[in-house]
């Protein structure tokens, strides 16, 4: 029980409050430490983020389909259509598709005159396709949709799908098979008495096998080169994809393939407009001051303040965060050392430096932002393409390009960066900062017990006072009625 000043007189309440302030002073401090590293690990985790969005954006650097130089246009999209790569050479082909890859298709020669749940008789068939061999057998329970299904998931002696698609049409009344996959190398074989049954036939066993695309292509003599055998309607012909839409007998489908650097040149672009956003955010956290006179509000502080004065206080506690810190100036050296040094391994004579297609860095003191000659790269993209590709894509054993070197040192800051904060979206934090604040609540729960104890020490101290009190004011009275008998 606690007995606030009635016999002593005294505000027991504020004197206890004002005793625990100052006993409550370490947990304050440990609190609003813990404050400034959770705002710590907070900034720590946004930059990590923005180095994450980078390395996507430079991941495509280091690939050589970023960099196709050249588009290509059909004067027949409903025939054929196709792309070029970067080992096309511009001027004008010519193309007659004869004829486009399928797959191997039987389906009955004549209405079976059945309906898709009529049973079908009992017997079997063999069937087989480039995939295997299996044996269909029904009893006489089964419909014709039931066979087609059993058809349909038929396997081989190794539990392997034969890859087969089997139909029984209501309309027509007549069973459909065909190969899943197209090509010259697909094939269908069935025999068997139930085979005579389901291709209306009599012939005891029935065969059917894919085709392959074919095409003439003519050259620069004017005469038609032949191009078959390839088992996808997507043709690959002296760095172009042709893809094969119909095939039209005697019709030519023409194609354009021509300079085409707008595409790099947004890509380059757009990618170092994303470098700078994040370079300049890193710089930006490493410059700005820090106003130590302005620590996080404890709960107390903040009860005294209005919602203004907390913003206020807490834009300039928050600054300054990151302020110095070593392993964000290591990422902007490497970064930029990743950038402007010279590729290895290229011949002398082409490019190897991004200062060669107009792209350099800016003063220091903005953190290696970078700043493009627009005229020049597109004069380089324009000239040079291969170059400019392999400036950022080479790979190999005695150098690496822009684009993979780039893309390493973010792997390697982005990890450091984790293993000091965490990083977003992953479920375990085993980070150094999560660890020290998860042992800063370990201390400031033994800080409230301690504090606990010591305010109930306090309030026991003050009711034993005033119960020693109120004791020594009745005696004082009964010995002034005894003394003066009331008179």
């Amino acid at each position: 029980m606690r007995i606030g000043g009635l016999a002593s007189g005294m505000d027991i309440d504020s004197l206890v409050s004002n005793l625990m302030k100052a006993e409550r002073m370490p947990l304050d401090k440990l609190t609003q430490k813990k404050q400034w590293t959770e705002w710590q690990k907070d900034s720590y985790r946004d930059l990590n983020l923005l180095l994450s969005e980078l390395r996507t954006s430079a991941s495509n650097l280091r690939f050589q389909s970023s960099y196709n130089p050249y588009s290509i246009t059909s004067s027949n999209p409903e025939i054929a259509t196709g792309t070029a790569t970067a080992n096309a050479t511009p001027g004008n082909y010519s193309i007659t598709v004869k004829q486009l890859a399928d797959s191997a298709k039987l389906n009955s020669v004549s209405s079976l005159g059945k309906q898709s749940t009529d049973l079908v008789q009992a017997g079997s068939l063999t069937i087989t396709t480039e995939k295997g061999t299996a044996t269909i057998t029904t009893d006489g329970k089964e419909t014709y949709a039931d066979l087609a299904k059993k058809i349909a998931g038929a396997v081989n002696s190794n539990g392997e799908s034969l890859g087969l698609r089997a139909n029984f049409d209501q309309t027509t009344s007549r069973f459909f098979l065909s190969t899943k996959e197209i090509g010259p190398n697909t094939k269908i074989d069935i025999s068997g008495g139930l085979a005579d049954h389901l291709m209306g036939g009599t012939a005891g066993s029935y065969s059917a096998q894919g085709k392959d695309a074919q095409l003439d292509l003519k050259g620069s003599d004017g005469n038609n080169i032949p191009i078959m055998g390839f088992a996808s309607n997507v043709v690959p012909i002296n760095g172009m994809n042709i893809n094969l839409m119909k095939a039209e007998p005697g019709t030519t489908v023409n194609f354009t393939i021509q300079s085409d650097t707008e595409s790099t040149f947004t890509a380059i672009k757009g990618f170092v407009e994303k470098y700078n956003e994040v370079i300049e955010k890193i710089q930006t956290k490493i410059t700005e001051p820090q106003y130590r006179d302005f620590p996080p509000l404890t709960d107390e502080q903040k009860e005294a303040m209005s919602e203004k004065e907390i913003e206020l206080w807490e834009e300039k506690a928050m600054s300054g965060l990151l302020r110095g810190d070593q392993m964000l100036q290591n990422t902007l050296n490497s970064l930029r050392q990743a950038l402007m040094d010279p590729v290895q391994g290229i011949a002398n004579g082409e490019i190897q430096l991004l200062s060669q297609i107009g792209i350099n860095t800016g003063d220091y003191r903005q953190g290696g932002k970078l700043f493009i000659d627009e005229t020049k790269l597109k004069q380089a993209l324009q000239d040079k393409p291969d170059e400019v590709m392999n400036l950022f894509t080479k790979n190999t054993v005695s150098g690496s390009g822009v684009g993979d070197r780039l893309y390493k040192e973010l792997q390697t800051s982005i990890k450091r960066l984790g293993d000091r904060a965490g990083t977003p979206g992953t479920l375990v934090d085993n980070s150094a900062l999560s660890k020290r604040i998860r042992e800063m609540n370990d201390e400031i729960r033994t800080w409230q017990d301690r504090l606990g104890r010591v305010e109930n020490r306090y309030w026991t101290q003050f009711t034993a006072m005033e119960k020693a009190m109120n004791q020594m004011n009745q005696q004082s009275l009964w010995m002034q009625q005894s003394l003066f008998g009331g008179k």
